[in-house]
C-alpha cells in the first residue's frame, strides 16, 4: 500500500455562520457534522493530498464538472481554483449547500440528491464525489454511479474518494463497518478496492486511474497537512474547551486506529467509453 507525503499548504477557507445539524448535540450529531463542528475543513479519508490528485487525474480544468454532495464546500474551492468551464454542486443537506455555496456562489450550488439530480442527460465532462459512496449500502451506491454515468457525456470521467478496506474475513469487515458506524454515528460502508472499481465497470464505465492512501483522518500529521498548523491549533481548542466532542473524536480516532492495517482511502477515475466503442 502506498504511503503519501503531505505539505503544509491550506487555502483560506471561508468559516460559515452556521454549520449543518447545529441544533444537534455533540453526543449524537453524525462524526462528519462534529468534526466541522470543531473546524475541520477536510473530510475526506485520504485527505486534501488524494483529492488534489484525484482532480488532476480527472481533468477538471476547461471543463463542465458536478460535484456530488459538496458539503464544506472545500473540494469546490479546489475545482474553482483549476479554472473549470463550469461548476454545479448537488448537496442532500440544505444547511451544507449554504456553506458550499459560500464557496462556489449561490447560483452553483443546489439542493438535491445525488441519485436523482434532475440535470439534463451529457451535461457533465466530470462528476466527483467524495465520501459519498461510502455511506450508503449496495443498491443506494449503484443509484448514485448509474446518475452519475447518466450525466456524463462520452469520454467524461467519473472521480470517486472512498474509505477501503481489506478484511481476512467477511465477518471481519462487518466488525470494522459495525465499530466505524458506531463511533461516527452514521453508516459507514466501505468495501475492497477491487469491489469499488467493480462497483463502476458494472456501470458500464472503464476504470482509468486507481490510488491508494492512508486512511489517517484524525492523525497530527494529517491534520497539520489538510488543516495548516493554525487551523490544528483551532481544532484541538475547540476540542480542549468541549469534553462532550472530546470522547467522540477519542472513539473516531480510536476505530481507525484499532483498524488501519485493514483500512485505506481509494482514489479511482473512470471512464465513460466513447460512442461506438
Amino acid at each position: 500500500m502506498n504511503h503519501w507525503h503531505y505539505g503544509n499548504y491550506a487555502p483560506p477557507h471561508p468559516i460559515p455562520p452556521a454549520l449543518p445539524r447545529a441544533d444537534r448535540g455533540d453526543y449524537t450529531v453524525a462524526g462528519h457534522w462534529l468534526l466541522a463542528r470543531l473546524g475541520k475543513r477536510v473530510l475526506r479519508p485520504g485527505g486534501m493530498h488524494l483529492t488534489r490528485a484525484l482532480l488532476a487525474d480527472a481533468g477538471v480544468s476547461n471543463a463542465d464538472v458536478v460535484e456530488f454532495a459538496p458539503g464544506m464546500g472545500r473540494t469546490a474551492a479546489e475545482i474553482l481554483a483549476r479554472g473549470p468551464r463550469s461548476y454545479l454542486g448537488v448537496e442532500l443537506d440544505a444547511d451544507a449547500a449554504d456553506t458550499a455555496a459560500l464557496v462556489a456562489g449561490q447560483d452553483n450550488v443546489r439542493v438535491g440528491d445525488a441519485a436523482h439530480t434532475g440535470l439534463p442527460d451529457g451535461s457533465a465532462d466530470v462528476v466527483i464525489g467524495e465520501s459519498l459512496l461510502t455511506l450508503h449500502d449496495g443498491d443506494a451506491k449503484e443509484a448514485i454511479v448509474a446518475e452519475a454515468v447518466r450525466l456524463l457525456r462520452p469520454g467524461g470521467r467519473y472521480a470517486v474518494h472512498e474509505l477501503a478496506m481489506a478484511p481476512d474475513t467477511m465477518a471481519e469487515a462487518a466488525d470494522i463497518a459495525g465499530q466505524l458506524a458506531g463511533a461516527a454515528l452514521t453508516k459507514i460502508r466501505p468495501m475492497p478496492v477491487a469491489e469499488w472499481e467493480q462497483l463502476l465497470t458494472t456501470a458500464g464505465l472503464t476504470v482509468g486511474r486507481v490510488r491508494i492512501a492512508r486512511a489517517s483522518p484524525l492523525t497530527l500529521r494529517r491534520q497539520i497537512a489538510d488543516e495548516g498548523v493554525w487551523g490544528t491549533v483551532r481544532f484541538a481548542v475547540k476540542l480542549a474547551r468541549h469534553p462532550e466532542a472530546r470522547q467522540r473524536v477519542r472513539q473516531l480516532r480510536m476505530s481507525y486506529s484499532r483498524h488501519r492495517a485493514h483500512l485505506a482511502a481509494v482514489g479511482l477515475v473512470a471512464y465513460k467509453p466513447e460512442v461506438g466503442t
